[in-house]
């Protein structure tokens, strides 16, 4: 039996996520990101000994301030390691639970889909100054800012990876389709407010719809900042898989 800690596969997508982003802006980037995308598509749930379910009741207490007290979060989070350059962890989401509209400042990020099936719409900011209307009035009095609506796909354990970059797709809203599901995430480098990586949320602004058909995409959209939902809150789980040595 091989040991967790030295030959799993978790470990082997640790080490080269290391590599793949200790130097984002060098020449083998594409190269090492290409091989870390082959990797993190053979993940399976079992490989983290992981079974299909959503958040725990253990959840509750990590992640839940007094107005959640005892209630099961919509999500939850199982953090495996981090480092300055790249931090890799599961997100387990309740049946029907959704991961609202956020942003990754500055980030590269990849999800892989462990069980369940989720639907992810992606968006890219455009330049300040590329609007050709002013956004509608149901803006409000939050911040505004254009965006290229690219994608909404299914993703299923037998999809590829979910990719974003600072540039493109960096902008996504996750949810569960048809019951609960998890995914394998890995963010490069991790969230940080103190050096300008915060998480902010938007809403779409969309105008009534001119058919029965949903728009197509891509398209441009607007969206208005928001604070986080109400209704929604992350818990804390601990990671049940193999150990990750970096």
């Amino acid at each position: 039996m091989p040991r967790d800690n030295m030959a799993s596969l978790i470990q082997r997508v640790a080490r080269q996520a290391r590599i793949t982003f200790r130097s984002p802006a060098g020449p083998a980037f594409g190269e090492n990101l290409h091989r870390l995308q082959q990797l993190l598509d053979e993940v399976r749930a079992e490989d983290l000994h992981l079974a299909p379910r959503g958040p725990s009741a253990a959840a509750a207490a990590a992640g839940g301030g007094p107005p959640w007290a005892g209630v099961v979060p919509p999500v939850s989070y199982m953090h495996i390691c981090e480092t300055e350059s790249f931090s890799m962890g599961v997100f387990l989401l309740r049946s029907g639970a959704c991961i609202p509209l956020h942003d990754h400042p500055g980030m590269n990020g990849m999800l892989k889909v462990l069980y369940g099936t989720l639907r992810i719409a992606c968006m890219d900011t455009l330049p300040a100054g590329a609007a050709a209307a002013p956004p509608p009035p149901a803006a409000g009095s939050g911040p505004c800012l254009r965006a290229l609506f690219r994608s909404r796909q299914q993703y299923t354990p037998a999809s590829p990876p979910c990719l974003l970059s600072p540039h493109t797709d960096n902008l996504h809203q996750i949810d569960a389709v048809d019951g609960p599901a998890a995914f394998l995430d890995i963010l490069a480098p991790p969230y940080d407010p103190q050096h300008g990586r915060d998480c902010h949320y938007y809403r779409l602004l969309e105008g009534p719809p001119a058919a029965a058909e949903p728009p197509a995409l891509p398209r441009e959209v607007w969206l208005v900042e928001t604070p986080q939902a109400a209704d929604f809150w992350c818990g804390g789980e601990p990671y049940p898989g193999p150990r990750v040595c970096l």
